[in-house]
């Protein structure tokens, strides 16, 4: 969980030079009409009009390059260097065209506008970072075309009406919700309540010892807590992604952590050893049906896949506790 706070080798973007900058704009936009032609070749035997409108942000993309090499040319001479989204800290990634194909077009028309939410963002901060008076602008023309870019609703030919665009609102709304709240809350979930699972069951059945099984589950589940709190609240400082205040998203997470691991420790409160077993495993199984169906709820993943892929997980993880706390 604390590999994410080293993130060896990358820089933030404040250190960049104004012709790092460039550079980074420059391979953000190439990234960036790549992946608009990836969704266009995904969607073009089931939605050609959809896919016909990704080519056209594709060579939107390919104009605002060339006009960032030009500029690149003009100050700096014709050798950019390397410099791309990965080795920025907090810079917003992308997924590589193989997970592109099973996507519904519901999420790839979110992800492109999440896509030209976080440039927007980036030209904006870049614009802020150089002192050149015609790169500046430059940076702050492509800002204002990223934000003036039309919804992807209206541009795939979907009419808008007021009903339309209060529940345009809404999804705006109920993403960022899941962004701040739900992501990092899910995680929290999921780590504290499976990775808890083979130190206290371990615990349990080697020691027969109610109040020590408790004493491990409440030690594990409040160093995961804050582990995994100040791990969210530390990689991602939400100005580029999105993603939202990083107190926020470390709270929910760090909470959510301890929560996962307390709710199958506490029951071994209770002196009889049987009994509070029984009802760990119990609560166990609760929390993963907990995590299919938030999974479900809200990261729009089939249930019973979800329920397969925790429940499964979790149960080996049980399963290794306990025989570790036999042997």
């Amino acid at each position: 969980m604390f590999s994410r706070l080293r993130r060896p080798g990358k820089r933030s973007l404040e250190s960049l030079s104004e012709q790092e900058i460039l550079a980074l704009a420059i391979s953000s936009e190439e990234d960036d009409g790549r992946i608009y032609l990836a969704y266009a070749d995904a969607l073009r035997d089931a939605y050609p009009h959809s896919a016909r409108v990704f080519e056209e942000m594709a060579a939107e993309e390919s104009h605002h390059r060339q006009m960032l090499i030009d500029r690149h040319i003009a100050r700096f001479g014709d050798r950019i260097p390397l410099v791309r989204r990965e080795f920025v800290r907090d810079f917003p990634e992308r997924k590589p065209d193989w997970l592109i194909g099973n996507m519904p077009l519901e999420n790839i028309r979110a992800q492109a506008e999440a896509m030209e939410e976080a440039a927007h963002r980036f030209y904006l901060t870049a614009a802020a970072r150089t002192q050149d008076a015609a790169t500046r602008k430059l940076l702050g023309d492509l800002a204002l075309a990223e934000k003036s870019h039309e919804s992807l609703a209206r541009r795939l030919g979907e009419e808008h009406t007021p009903v339309d665009v209060k529940e345009e609102e809404d999804q705006t709304a109920r993403q960022q919700f899941v962004l701040t709240y739900v992501q990092p809350g899910l995680a929290g979930l999921m780590d504290g309540s499976v990775s808890t699972l083979a130190p206290i069951f371990a615990a349990a059945f080697a020691t027969q010892d109610t109040w020590q099984t408790f004493l491990v589950g409440l030690s594990a589940s409040v160093g995961a807590g804050i582990s995994m709190g100040f791990t969210e609240a530390a990689h991602d400082d939400g100005k580029l992604s999105g993603r939202g205040s990083p107190v926020k998203r470390g709270l929910a997470s760090g909470i959510m952590t301890a929560l996962g691991g307390l709710g199958h420790a506490l029951p071994y409160l209770i002196p009889n050893f049987m009994l509070a077993t029984s009802i760990a495993v119990f609560v166990v199984f609760v929390e993963l049906w907990a995590i299919a169906f938030i999974q479900n709820r809200y990261m729009e993943t089939p249930f019973w896949r979800a329920a397969m892929q925790v429940v499964l997980g979790g149960s080996l993880v049980l399963a290794a506790g306990v025989l570790i706390g036999n042997a």
